[in-house]
This record gives structure tokens, sequence and C-alpha cells, in this order.
């Protein structure tokens, strides 16, 4: 309300022109850019929307840009307040001094400070204060979720694939596979050496030089070059068999952070590289793998004769709805799954 009263309390706006200065600017940017930051961070290590405390993490993140802003509009545009113009007693007044940035007498004057382009006095010496203690409280804050942020990224990392031999195009799911169709065959990781230190020096050399020639690499007792290819190849096929074929039931733009699908949807866009597909209502859809809100598929296309022309992407998931299969195509499914 503070500040709102000092909008209204506006000459022709001329206030206004502080921001044009290089004070507010640089002071600005620095707020914007750490607490964008520090709330992409957030999303990244502890997701706000399924967690009480996501929640509230991202809501005092929130909380201390705020107030920080508040603060500082209010400390600049409330200004530190004057003596009036006119005012001729036998002394000046009492603690007020003349800034010659402002060219007028301020009530109570600390110091003009270029960072709100304005004096600190009076009228605006709490706003000022309360700016200087918050703005390290929320840097504070911040620098807490990015080092958090750093240290699961890199972990996760370093586990799940420099210490396991992995990488990120090796997401297993054997295990599924083989439970879903009830084969009495087993799968073992060929590239998991079984010692994380051999498992680290394929990536790490003294020299910086890879070990081997990229073409061969040291497999498990057991297992030969071309398990983990037979093994995706049977996913492949599954993946297929399993997928699930959906309609539209609204239109999509293709969109990477669409406003229109909700909140749900715009702030969980898959991190990832691979496309969107435009849904028209009515399309169908053979989904083959999803999020919460999103789902990944192939567009059901005649012309799509080959891999190169399939037109395959990630789409809403409240844009589409399953559509439901009659007998001969359950049936077909059923005894698919019976020979694999």
């Amino acid at each position: 309300m503070g500040v709102l009263c000092s909008v209204i309390r506006f000459e022709n706006l001329h206030e206004l022109r502080r921001l044009c200065h290089w004070g507010p600017i640089i002071a600005l940017s620095v707020i914007a850019i750490c607490s964008a930051m520090a709330m992409i961070d957030a999303v990244l290590w502890y997701w706000p929307l399924d967690t009480t405390g996501g929640s509230i993490n991202f809501i005092m993140l929130i909380n201390w840009t705020v107030m920080i802003l508040y603060n500082y509009f209010n400390a600049m545009f409330m200004g530190p307040g004057y003596v009036p113009i006119g005012w001729k007693p036998s002394y000046k007044a009492p603690r007020s001094h003349h800034c010659r940035k402002c060219n007028r007498c301020v009530m109570k004057m600390d110091h003009h400070c270029p960072w709100i382009n304005n004096c600190c006095g009076f009228q605006n010496h709490a706003s000022f204060t309360l700016f200087l203690l918050l703005a390290p409280l929320g840097c504070i804050h911040a620098a807490f979720i990015f080092v958090m942020t750093m240290y699961t990224q890199l972990y996760n990392r370093l586990e799940a694939f420099i210490l396991a031999n992995h990488t990120c195009v090796h997401p297993l799911q054997a295990k599924d596979r083989i439970n879903y169709y009830q084969t009495k065959e087993t799968f073992i990781f060929p590239y998991d050496l079984g010692s994380k230190w051999n498992n680290f020096k394929q990536v790490f050399t003294w020299s910086g030089i890879p070990e081997g020639d990229g073409l061969e690499w040291p497999v498990k007792e057991g297992c030969h070059q071309y398990s983990l290819t037979i093994e995706q190849l049977k996913q492949k096929a599954d993946k297929r068999v399993r997928s699930v074929k959906y309609q539209a039931i609204e239109d999509y733009s293709g969109a990477c952070c669409p406003l229109t699908k909700g909140l749900r949807t715009f702030f969980t866009t898959p991190c990832t590289e691979e496309p969107r597909i435009t849904l028209r209502k009515g399309d169908q859809i053979l989904a083959t793998r999803g999020l919460k809100h999103w789902m990944y598929g192939d567009k059901i296309n005649d012309l799509a004769t080959d891999d190169a022309n399939r037109i395959r992407g990630w789409f809403p998931r409240r844009c589409v709805e399953k559509c439901l299969y009659d007998s001969e195509t359950d049936q077909l499914l059923d005894g698919e799954k019976k020979t694999r």
C-alpha cells in the first residue's frame, strides 16, 4: 500500500525517471537474475508441486523476492521527505541537510544512495534498512539452493552414470519387460565391470585420453559386445506392442511451455531437446511413455512408412484421452504378448 500511495502522489510521474540510472538498472538486474536462477534451481532440486517441503521452499523464495522489491521500490519512490519549499525559520530544520544530487533540503538525511537513485532519510529509512536486511537473507537462501542443486546433480551423475558405467541413452527396462512377459531370461548390464574404480577409469585417465578405440569395450564375464544391443532391440519392440492409443480432444500448437494448458503443464514441461508435436482435435497418437502432465508418442499417419517420416514428440496429457480398443485389437495384443 505504501508503494501504491507513493505512486498516486507522483507529480506527473516524474519520479519514474529515477529508474533511468545506472544504480537501479544494476540493482534490479542483480535481483532479477538471482531470483530467476534460485527458482530454476529450486525446481531442479526440490520440485514444488509434489511435496509440502518443496512448496514451502518455493513460496519462501517468492516471498524473499516480493519483500525485497517492495522495500526497494518503497525506498526509491516514497523518498526521504523534503523540507517544504519556503520554510524559513531562524535555523534550518533539525537533522535536515541539503542534497546536491536531489537539489532539495532532505529531512533527517542519512546519505544519497546511487542504488536507489534517491536519498535515505526520514520517510524511507525503514524501507531502505529492511531492503539491506532482506537482500542478504534472500541471497543466503538462494546460495543454499544452488549448492544443493549442484550437489544432487553432480552426485546423481557420478553415481548413476560414471561409477556404474552407464550413459543417458542406457535407460534399462529389462526387469520390467521380463516380469511383464514372465520369461525366465536374465539380463546383466555388460559394461558394469563390477568395480567402481574400474568403471571410473573408463571415463577418466591420467592422460585425458579414454582407453580403447570406442568400438570394442571390456564386458563382464558371460556377456558379449552386443548383449546390450540385443536387449535394447527387445525393449524397442516391447515398447511398440505396449503403446497406448490416444485421441486428441484439444488443439495444441507445439509450444514448449504452453500457457493455455494450465500451470502444472507449463511448469512441468520436459527438460529435453526432444520435439513437441502439434495436435488437432481428432488426431490419434500412440503413446509410448509419459510423465505426470506430459506424454511422448507417435502421431498416427498413413503417409509415414519409415522411421524418417514418423512424427513423434511430447504433448500435454490434458490434450488427449485414451481410445477404447475394439475386441479384435485386444485379442491381437494378447496374442502378441503370449508369443513374446
